[in-house]
């Protein structure tokens, strides 16, 4: 048995040498200072990583470290939802405002103002999106009426600037699965897009044969886990066929006694074959607007990322 030791801090500490620490502090802080070492191992087994994410966080400011990551080739494939396209889209060309939880949201429904928690959206952003992706769609379409998720997002990213993490996977080849790409603003406008192009199709089937090969290809793969959902499934259900993950790091504020996907636990995925039964993993019960900066700071102290 480990003993408990209590955190020293000093003026000269960074965040590598304080995670270090709460190693040995007990719940969550250990549970955190696992996942930094375990992705430390992915990296030092060249595993083929995995980073997924909801909209939300593209919201927030994690979007930074989520495209560091992606200049970096830190990671090797996406999984998220179609809200982290729209954000990443709008966040290019306007910022969010940050408000508050308590607030009278009919006012802001009347302002034109949208909430994501305390993070606030005007309408104008969706605006933006508008205008700049029906032209997208129209160029699309007249290179090929059919297109994937991920290869409409390598075109959206070869648009954006550079805080586009879009842009970054883009560069560095690092495909960006979408398998529910219609719920978001971005479904809505291809519903709008396919009114007078009614043969348009984004065809997430598509995308299945990219991401098997992805995953087939693989020596060893390894998946770094924000939040749950459709995201979270789609990677570790794709990693069926080849018996389970390796390595999960799963950071998640949901909790799993109401038998939901979101909060089930890397070692209810081990029952299913989606981490392997020797394969080690570690759950953070965590917001991952303050576990993943933690993480991200401490690897680039150690030079991981």
């Amino acid at each position: 048995m480990e003993k408990i030791s209590d955190i020293k801090l000093n003026n000269k500490q960074g965040a590598a040498d304080i995670i270090g620490q709460m190693k040995d502090t007990g719940f969550q802080a250990s549970h955190l200072a696992e996942a930094v070492e375990l992705i430390e191992q992915m990296k030092k087994e060249n595993c083929t990583i995995f980073l997924g994410f909801t909209a939300n966080m593209m919201a927030s400011g994690l979007r930074g470290i989520v495209r560091e990551m992606c200049e970096k080739k830190f990671v090797d494939a996406i999984v998220t939802t179609a809200g982290s396209i729209d954000h990443d889209i709008i966040k290019s060309f306007m910022p969010y405002g940050k408000g508050a939880f308590n607030v009278d949201d009919i006012e802001l429904h009347k302002k034109g103002v949208n909430r994501i928690g305390n993070i606030f959206v005007e309408n104008k952003g969706f605006e933006i999106l508008e205008e700049k992706i029906q032209p997208w769609f129209s160029e699309l379409y007249a290179q090929d009426k059919s297109t994937s998720p991920s290869e409409l997002n390598e075109f959206i990213g070869s648009t954006l600037p550079e805080e586009s993490f879009l842009h970054h996977c883009t560069k560095n080849n690092i495909p960006v699965f979408c398998p529910g790409i219609t719920d978001g603003a971005i479904g809505l406008q291809m519903y709008f897009f396919k009114q007078e192009h009614a043969d348009f199709v984004v065809d997430v089937t598509k995308d299945m044969k990219r991401l098997a090969d992805t995953v087939l290809n693989a020596e060893k793969t390894a998946a770094i886990i924000l939040g749950g959902g459709i995201s979270k499934h789609h990677i570790i259900g794709a990693n069926l066929v080849r018996d389970g993950l390796d390595y999960a790091v799963y950071v998640s504020t949901a909790v799993e006694y109401d038998g939901s996907l979101s909060g089930a636990q890397t070692k209810e995925a081990k029952s299913w074959g989606k981490i392997k039964e020797k394969g080690s993993s570690v759950q953070v019960h965590c917001d991952a607007t303050i576990a993943l900066p933690l993480i991200a700071a401490s690897l680039k102290e150690k030079g991981v990322l």
